[in-house]
């Protein structure tokens, strides 16, 4: 961006050829039908993050190998058979800088290690059937470089479990906490009413009859009458943890405006 800045203030360039040159630096073409958005985390602050599902095994591995990011990559929704399969293609540098998280289904792969920021952001699940998706939301804080105290299976079928836990978590001085729940998704509704931070409600798939699919779960963090609440999708941790890294980085904003 600085080189095509000089080549317009020396006059080298036009301000059309500079708005074009701009333009295409913030997208990488990869392929035929992949544009790969690599100046993200530079706009908006998130990592950045390719899905995998729905692409092929080809388009993934192109992707993985070729794309210019500056940082950090994470590859989400990876399951372990299916980055054993793949892992043979990928390039040697790529693996050496890669890590991969089986619960959470993410390879990451780390140019240079992420920032450490203050703060910290608490993780609750209602049940061992939901570690996965809020291991997704921790490896996302992890990669923006938040700490995170977790505390998993604390839901309300044993609630003496979730008070203990809870206590746990203001004594760390947690500045946001994410509730991730299946069956009736009640958990984030009786942690809001018992705490002053913002919760994030995540509703997981994990249910039987009408709640199957997490489609309960969603529609009672949707209608909890607990205040302070926003309900992600249903299984999204990454769209929680993106959240979380959202509210973190407005208050670590305001904090260095005071100071």
């Amino acid at each position: 961006m600085r080189d095509i800045l000089n080549k317009l203030l020396n006059g080298e360039l036009s301000i059309d050829e500079a708005e074009e040159q701009l333009r295409i630096m913030r997208t990488q073409e990869v392929g035929e039908n992949i544009k790969f958005d690599i100046m993200r985390e530079e706009r908006v602050g998130v990592p950045e993050a390719v899905y995998s599902q729905g692409k092929t095994d080809a388009d993934l591995v192109n992707i993985i190998n070729n794309v210019q990011f500056s940082k950090q990559l994470m590859i989400t929704r990876l399951p372990k058979d299916r980055f054993n399969r793949i892992k043979s293609q990928l390039n040697k540098d790529i693996l050496e800088k890669g890590t991969y998280y089986e619960e959470a289904s993410i390879l990451t792969i780390n140019k240079v290690e992420p920032k450490h920021h203050p703060g910290k952001i608490g993780i609750i699940t209602a049940g061992t059937a939901d570690v996965p998706v809020a291991e997704e939301a921790r490896i996302t804080l992890k990669q923006a470089g938040y700490d995170v105290v977790r505390t998993y299976d604390v839901g309300v079928a044993g609630i003496h479990r979730l008070i203990d836990k809870i206590t746990l978590l203001l004594e760390e001085k947690v500045d946001v906490i994410i509730t991730v729940a299946g069956m009736e998704g009640a958990l984030p509704s009786v942690v809001a009413g018992l705490v002053n931070i913002p919760i994030i409600a995540v509703p997981t798939s994990t249910g039987y009859g009408v709640g199957e699919k997490g489609f309960l779960a969603l529609f009672s963090m949707l209608q909890s009458c607990a205040p302070g609440i926003a309900t992600m999708n249903i299984d999204n941790g990454y769209g929680a943890g993106i959240y979380a890294i959202t509210i973190m980085k407005q208050i670590e904003k305001h904090v260095n405006e005071k100071y």
